[in-house]
């Protein structure tokens, strides 16, 4: 069961949108991380993703465990969020 969802983001991220519509479609509720925004929380998405990509989507399940995903992967994603 999932807890809590993160998505980290920038302006012109095209795949953090296609991400947050899936999310929407699925009706899963989410904080978004602007990294233009808040650019002092990179580190914090470097350090969960081993990525400087984005998206980085972040899903905590109830026990704490958590399942990070970088990019738009689905297949990933998906199983994911159950």
């Amino acid at each position: 069961m999932v807890k809590n969802i993160t998505i980290f983001t920038t302006n012109t991220c095209a795949y953090c949108v296609m991400v947050k519509k899936y999310l929407d479609a699925k009706s899963h509720k989410y904080e978004v991380v602007n990294l233009d925004e808040q650019p002092h929380r990179q580190a914090e998405a470097l350090q969960l993703s081993g990525s400087l990509t984005v998206p980085v989507t972040v899903v905590t399940k109830q026990d704490d465990s958590r399942e990070v995903v970088v990019g738009y992967n689905l297949a990933k994603l998906a199983p994911a969020l159950v």
